[in-house]
């Protein structure tokens, strides 16, 4: 393969991926407002599973049409012969893909620094700790900062101060590490290393605040349902610590990769009336949005793939992308 071939492709896989992820970027936008609405009737896990894919649908549709279209079709059917030129359109298009994707990285590299210099200070002055409660080994600063999270993403490990030890009477101290431990089952910090990785419409530009907000909202009323499993005593626990953890002052967000017990987010009212008051929506109408939601996945799954066999899907992208390099 020649390099001028090799050039023509790296550019029209850019091009086809901004294009493809800016239109779906703009569509996730317009419909934010009303999805986070209509995440609301859902249960806090079902509900935050669905605006992180509505998140990650613009970049992941994009990442796919490139693998699954793009490549094939212009190997397949573009010749090797010949220095097609590449217009200006396409040309702008495809720095704008390249900086979408450079801006990604730079975000989660800086993301990564800061949290790698924070675990390694806390790895020096704290101590680990042993509670005889079912949690893990935690890591205990030597501090009074309101201080009670999970830090990091492939190895996470649950982070306390000495202040929030001595302030936590014993259920509450074990309601609040279950509320941690659920958001190490949920992978929760993985995925906000996932928001920070999914390129927006232009580069530099994060337009989808209002739903990474809904987002972190709904996986910690997720962390506290999984945390009380309904139990009346855990739930009142549960809030009892948020409500002393608060009034310890502002919990420090040092790292982007930290699921903080009480998130400066000014959610802390509705999370302690949700553990006070627990609401009970029918069960018949959530299984239904899940069967619904169930099954418009599996066709779209369908027609894609029935898409993907089809040769004049291939000769289609071809001509799509000939029109695009002029």
């Amino acid at each position: 393969m020649s390099f001028s071939y090799i050039f023509r492709l790296v550019t029209l896989c850019l091009a086809s991926f901004f294009i493809v992820q800016a239109a779906l970027s703009l569509i996730a936008r317009t419909i934010a407002p009303a999805a986070i609405r209509f995440s609301a009737r859902m249960r806090p896990r079902a509900a935050a599973r669905f605006l992180l894919l509505l998140r990650l649908f613009p970049g992941g549709v994009g990442l796919l049409a490139v693998v699954a279209l793009c490549l094939p079709s212009y190997l397949w059917l573009e010749p090797q012969a010949g220095a097609e030129k590449v217009g200006l359109a396409c040309s702008l298009a495809a720095l704008l893909g390249a900086a979408l994707w450079a801006s990604s990285v730079i975000r989660v590299a800086r993301a990564a620094t800061v949290s790698s210099r924070c675990a390694r200070d806390w790895q020096r002055i704290g101590k680990p700790f042993r509670l005889p409660e079912e949690v893990p080994d935690i890591l205990v600063v030597d501090d009074d900062a309101p201080l009670l999270a999970l830090a990091g993403v492939f190895r996470p490990r649950l982070v306390t101060s000495r202040g929030v030890l001595r302030r936590l009477s014993p259920d509450q101290l074990n309601a609040a590490l279950r509320h941690e431990t659920a958001h190490h089952a949920s992978r929760d910090n993985f995925k906000r290393l996932l928001l920070l990785l999914a390129p927006d419409a232009l580069p530099c530009v994060r337009g989808f605040a209002s739903l990474e907000r809904a987002w972190s909202r709904f996986s910690e009323w997720a962390a506290d349902d999984r945390a009380v499993e309904g139990d009346a005593q855990r739930s009142l626990s549960l809030a009892e610590a948020l409500v002393s953890v608060s009034r310890m002052g502002a919990s420090p967000r040092p790292s982007p990769f930290l699921s903080t017990l009480v998130p400066d987010d000014g959610d802390l009212s509705a999370r302690i009336n949700r553990l006070l008051q627990p609401e009970r929506g029918p069960e018949k109408s959530r299984r239904r949005m899940q069967l619904l939601a169930a099954g418009a996945s599996v066709a779209v799954a369908g027609l894609l793939l029935a898409a993907l066999l089809q040769p004049a899907t291939f000769y289609a992208v071809h001509r799509l992308l000939e029109h695009l390099v002029r």
